[in-house]
């Protein structure tokens, strides 16, 4: 029979560490929102950033409770591996979205180029042209001269050569 005498630190231990999880979202929410209205970054960015740092404090938050509730330790190691045996067998499969957006990160939070510059990718088969018109976690929606939208996955960008075409507004700046 359950008694809560016999699991009362357990109990106690779980209420703290959902009302901290609780505390953390919100915080790291505010500070990712905070840098991204310094930044000038697109809402949609900024919440698929807080969205996937949620699911990482969730994930240890989980593990975190496995251990407070005492399982035991040979059992959350198997059942780990092969958890992640699992994953990594479809990662490998799908390797492609997951560095797309990985690199989708990498472009949030060093954003070397923003929503309507006008970039030159070197490409030595396919040269592009264009103006950037989203940034999302796949890939890059751009917009040639012609008019052609050409959808660029992120993983890519990190890749190739890139020259970001100064604006008059940029030339003003970088002469005064």
């Amino acid at each position: 029979m359950f008694s809560f005498k016999e699991y009362s630190q357990e109990i106690l231990t779980t209420i703290i560490l959902l009302i901290a999880l609780a505390a953390l979202r919100v915080i790291v929410a505010q500070l990712v929102r905070r840098y991204a209205s310094t930044s000038h970054l697109l809402e949609h960015r900024t919440n698929l950033v807080i969205k996937y740092i949620h699911i990482l404090m969730n994930i240890l938050v989980t593990i975190s409770l496995i251990i407070i509730w005492g399982v035991d330790t040979k059992d959350i190691f198997i059942t780990i591996s092969s958890i992640a045996t699992v994953i990594g067998v479809a990662m490998f499969a799908q390797w492609s979205i997951l560095s797309n957006v990985t690199s989708g990160m990498i472009l949030f939070f060093s954003f070397p180029f923003r929503i309507g510059d006008t970039i030159k990718i070197h490409d030595k088969d396919f040269p592009i042209e264009a103006e950037i018109e989203d940034i999302s976690a796949f890939h890059v929606n751009l917009r040639t001269k012609e008019g052609e939208k050409i959808i660029y996955p992120n993983n890519l960008l990190l890749q190739k050569g890139i020259s970001i075409t100064p604006s008059v507004y940029d030339d003003k700046e970088f002469f005064d």
